[in-house]
């Protein structure tokens, strides 16, 4: 391949969630200007955007669940609420001038890598077309609501909805309310509602561990210390990104230390639940932390309402009237609402994705989700992804890791631009042998304990989280080694 000038690619990214927002920062800092961000809704946010349902709120510290690069000094809580953070996020593209380069209600149905050309070309639900150099996908892994397959759902005569989709239109006062699900959403909003509606049917498939959430407002001379004293902001932040990540070493190889956490749990639940037989199902029978552990001040509370029914039988069916048990208990409600989480590890769905000569991720992807860094897919050049496969994080904010995960990119985008036309393509050699080592990771960690959980694809792998610390993810993303690519000229060169 000749070398040619230095020219920066022109840059495609579809979302704007925390992983779009931050990209395209860092990208406009950069002096990348030709850019575009494409965002299937009327505004910018992603998951924080979509979850309005009441309490809806985050289980990481506000400073660490913010850009390192833009630290907000006046969090109203150490746990930032679903309003608070999405208002930090608009902050951020109006400071960095981002919204002229948002296409905003641009679903986006289709992206395919011309060989021909070395570009992407994506079209949208409006049949728009855009062509860029490099496609960065922000899609995230909790934006597509996890509906269960419950038959005669389409008959029921109530309102009925998602709690990623919450209908606050919807009165609940004095209503009888069924809650499908007991996972993070319905931990938030169930202790909010409970107070409204004139009985509430939860049906848990399984229980989750549960505990307190360290939470409290920050007082005022706090505010105004994190901004008068810059050091001091960034020393709070480093005290908890060192405390959370600690956690890792419980979550991966010293598991007995997470039993503390279920004592403490149990303990937790002992104190707020009175009854016998709710308290009985309300303790998990898996080891704790092989699913997501929970952290709610109201959860037990809540539950422990008389007017709360806890219903661990599987659902037959749905009919107009309410729901049917596997026992054959008619239940009626005039509310349904799914608290059923989301399709995380169908990663880019429903986007149809085609890379070179053809070939879609779905093929690529036959055995499990897989992909170098958790960013690059071999087959798939010029194609990015952030919070890709085995890149979540069960003990930290997922910020750092999108943070590193950027510096990845520009890396990589950087050796694009001596190469003008070029695209680059991960080595299936290196992708198989990293991925390798990653799932060697998982093995004996807690999420490998054999509980089922949304970590698990299909096929039982774990194609969502990161097996170690995320200092180590940082450093192994410090910047791109170019022998692990192939660089490709057009077709037609």
């Amino acid at each position: 391949m000749a070398h040619a000038r230095t020219r920066k690619p022109s840059v495609l990214i579809i979302g704007t969630g925390f992983g779009g927002i931050g990209m395209a920062i860092k990208l406009r800092q950069a002096g990348f200007t030709d850019l575009t961000l494409l965002e299937k809704a009327g505004g910018v946010g992603g998951t924080w955007r979509d979850n309005t349902y009441p309490g809806a709120a985050c289980d990481v510290q506000s400073h660490l669940y913010s850009y390192s690069f833009e630290p907000k000094h006046d969090w109203s809580r150490k746990f930032g609420a679903q309003p608070e953070i999405l208002e930090y996020m608009e902050a951020c593209v109006r400071k960095y001038q981002l919204e002229p380069h948002i296409q905003f209600n641009q679903a986006v149905t289709s992206a395919t890598f011309d060989d021909h050309s070395n570009q992407w070309r994506v079209v949208t639900e409006t049949g728009d077309t855009f062509s860029a150099d490099v496609l960065i996908t922000a899609t995230g892994q909790l934006n597509r609501p996890a509906m269960p397959n419950i038959p005669g759902l389409e008959t029921f005569r109530g309102a009925c909805f998602h709690s990623a989709r919450w209908q606050h239109h919807t009165e609940l006062r004095n209503k009888r309310v069924a809650v499908i699900g007991t996972g993070a959403s319905a931990i938030q909003f169930v202790p909010e509602i409970t107070p409204l509606v004139g009985q509430l049917d939860l049906y848990q498939r399984s229980a989750a561990w549960v505990l307190p959430k360290p939470d409290r407002p920050f007082h005022q001379f706090e505010q105004t210390l994190f901004k008068k004293l810059p050091l001091w902001d960034r020393l709070y932040r480093g005290l908890i990104y060192w405390k959370n990540e600690s956690r890792a070493l419980a979550f991966t190889r010293f598991s007995w230390i997470l039993d503390l956490f279920a004592h403490q749990a149990r303990k937790e639940a002992r104190r707020w639940v009175t009854d016998p037989d709710k308290l009985h199902h309300l303790i998990p029978d898996y080891r704790i932390g092989c699913k997501r552990i929970l952290i709610s001040n109201d959860w037990y509370r809540a539950v422990n309402q008389p007017h709360v029914n806890l219903l661990t039988d599987g659902i037959a069916r749905i009919d107009e009237t309410g729901i049917v048990s596997e026992t054959g208990e008619h239940r009626p409600a005039d509310i349904i609402i799914f608290g059923t989480g989301f399709r995380a590890s169908e990663f880019l769905s429903p986007i149809h994705l085609a890379g070179r000569e053809g070939l879609t991720l779905n093929d690529a992807w036959t055995n499990g989700s897989k992909a170098f860094k958790g960013i690059s897919v071999s087959g798939f050049p010029n194609l990015f992804m952030l919070y890709g496969p085995n890149t979540n994080l069960a003990h930290n904010s997922i910020l750092f890791m999108l943070e590193s995960q950027y510096r990845y990119v520009l890396s990589a985008l950087d050796a694009l631009s001596r190469y003008p036309g070029a695209a680059m393509d991960v080595r299936e050699d290196r992708q198989s042998r990293y991925c390798q080592v990653v799932q060697r990771g998982l093995e004996g960690s807690v999420w490998d304990a054999g509980c089922s959980s949304w970590y698990l694809d299909e096929h039982g792998r774990n194609t969502v989280n990161w097996p170690g610390f995320t200092f180590s993810y940082r450093f192994a993303t410090r910047s791109v080694d170019t022998a692990d690519y192939q660089f490709l000229d057009p077709v037609n060169a």
